[in-house]
């Protein structure tokens, strides 16, 4: 009997180890969101005074669930890892229950932008793992020793993932959950679409290599797509059911140019936080326009702040031409907007007719060659290349962390 006890605790601590290393890796793979997340949360307890340090709290917070996670899969370090998930799971079920009561317009963010619970699902999920530390953990005098194989895979899952840590701190996440994924159709490329249409649109979902798309009669893909349906209804609400992005700015007299994005090859330079960029970070931006334009592209750059903040902001040792690219390619945008098309502060993204091609962070940005390659390729096959390769990243990087966890 006490055997069959014993192999429930261990199953109960498993199911806790793998919601924990799971919802910590989701956030460490996107740093700048989970920053964003804890930012909602200091507003929320009024604790403002704790919004710069919101990104590294996430990032800390997101570490020890992952590595608390890791060490409960692994059955290594037992009571250190049994108290630190009661602990938080404790902590979890306390504020979302405040959540569930105030019910403010924000979302938990326990698993990132990859999925979105209600504040009643949150606490539901949070009571369950009480529920299940209880089962697993209690008493906290029955644990085994650490089995010396175990401890080694649970340092080489650490090491992973302060590895992975540092690697999301200085590139754009490897699996992209914004609405400005990649292939993704801004919403005024898809209003344009239907421009002249009848009151009812007929449109057709396709697939290709895991991507799906919404096209309409008039802009059907390639015989390499397949076909999966159709739907006829009003444009109107084809337009809010598909929840295209948008992607709104000014110029520097308040005239909206939402259309300049959906041009043939637009490369949009994004800079949500100007403060942040030293001479170094504008010449980089510079650089990235002048380059793009040289190889064909229309170049945008998109600032979260007013014309005079702009201009107040660029360094007086920035040469004069790279200053004059700067100042003729600008245009105005939301802060939220530009955070969620490109989670890198100066990050470059690029758009054939709308459509979302590929994005680069601004410790990446492509050179002169290679810019002038993909603009001469076929978007669509550029397109899915880099969203392949993304998709593959991530789920490689869960079999690899499952298997040294579970195998080794």
């Amino acid at each position: 009997m006490m055997q069959f006890h014993l192999r429930f605790r261990k199953l109960y601590a498993i199911i806790i180890g793998v919601v924990f290393f799971v919802a910590g890796m989701l956030k460490l793979l996107d740093p700048v969101g989970t920053g964003l997340i804890v930012e909602e949360y200091l507003k929320f307890f009024h604790l403002g005074f704790m919004i710069p340090a919101a990104k590294t709290l996430g990032v800390a917070l997101s570490l020890l669930e992952s590595l608390t996670g890791a060490a409960l899969i692994t059955r290594s370090y037992k009571k250190i890892s049994a108290v630190s998930a009661s602990a938080l799971v404790l902590l979890f079920s306390v504020v979302s229950l405040v959540l569930w009561v105030a019910n403010p317009p924000m979302d938990c963010g326990c698993f990132g932008e990859a999925i979105h619970l209600t504040h009643f699902q949150t606490l539901f999920k949070n009571i369950i793992l009480l529920v299940l530390c209880f089962g697993a953990f209690l008493p906290f005098n029955h644990f085994k020793a650490d089995k010396a194989h175990k401890l080694v895979s649970f340092w080489i899952m650490a090491a992973t993932l302060v590895f992975m840590t540092f690697y999301s701190l200085r590139h754009i996440p490897i699996m992209d959950f914004t609405p400005y994924t990649l292939s993704a159709r801004l919403y005024e490329a898809a209003k344009e679409d239907m421009d002249g249409e009848e009151e009812y649109v007929t449109t057709f979902v396709y697939e290709k290599n895991g991507q799906k798309g919404v096209f309409t009669i008039d802009n059907l893909p390639d015989s390499t797509w397949t076909y999966v349906s159709s739907k006829t209804m009003r444009k109107e609400d084809n337009l809010k059911e598909t929840k295209f992005p948008v992607l709104s700015f000014t110029d520097a007299e308040s005239n909206i140019c939402d259309s300049v994005a959906i041009r043939k090859d637009v490369m949009i330079v994004s800079v949500y936080d100007p403060s942040k960029l030293d001479i170094k970070g504008w010449d980089k931006t510079a650089g990235i326009l002048e380059r793009a334009s040289a190889a064909g592209f229309t170049q945008v750059l998109l600032t979260a702040c007013t014309p005079d903040e702009f201009a107040r902001l660029l360094p007086e040792g920035l040469d004069a031409e790279r200053r004059a690219t700067l100042l003729e390619s600008t245009y105005y945008a939301d802060y939220k907007e530009l955070i969620s098309l490109n989670r890198a502060n100066g990050g470059a993204t690029w758009f054939h007719n709308g459509n979302l091609i590929e994005k680069w962070s601004a410790n990446n940005l492509p050179e002169s060659n290679t810019l002038e390659k993909i603009i001469r390729s076929n978007s669509t096959s550029t397109m899915l290349k880099a969203s392949t390769k993304g998709r593959l990243a991530f789920q490689a990087l869960f079999l690899y962390s499952f298997a040294v966890m579970i195998l080794i």
